[in-house]
C-alpha cells in the first residue's frame, strides 16, 4: 500500500465517523461519552468495507 492509498482509507474512516458525531451534535446531543460512541460507530461502515473480500478498492479484496 502506498501513502496515497493509506490517506484515502483514513479519510474515508474519518469522514464516516465525523458525520455520525456531527449528526448527533446538531440534534442537540452534547454528552461527550455519547459522541465518542457515535465516533466509534461511524467506523463500522468503513471497517465492513475493509474486511469485504469482494470490494476491490481497499482492504482484504484489494490487489496487492
Amino acid at each position: 500500500m502506498d501513502t496515497k492509498q493509506i490517506q484515502s482509507i483514513l479519510g474515508s474512516y474519518l469522514r464516516a465517523a465525523a458525520s455520525a458525531v456531527a449528526a448527533l451534535y446538531m440534534s442537540g446531543i452534547s454528552d461527550p461519552k455519547i459522541l465518542a460512541n457515535a465516533f466509534l460507530a461511524g467506523l463500522i461502515g468503513p471497517l465492513a468495507k475493509a474486511v469485504n473480500p469482494k470490494d476491490k478498492s481497499f482492504g482484504l479484496g484489494a490487489s496487492k
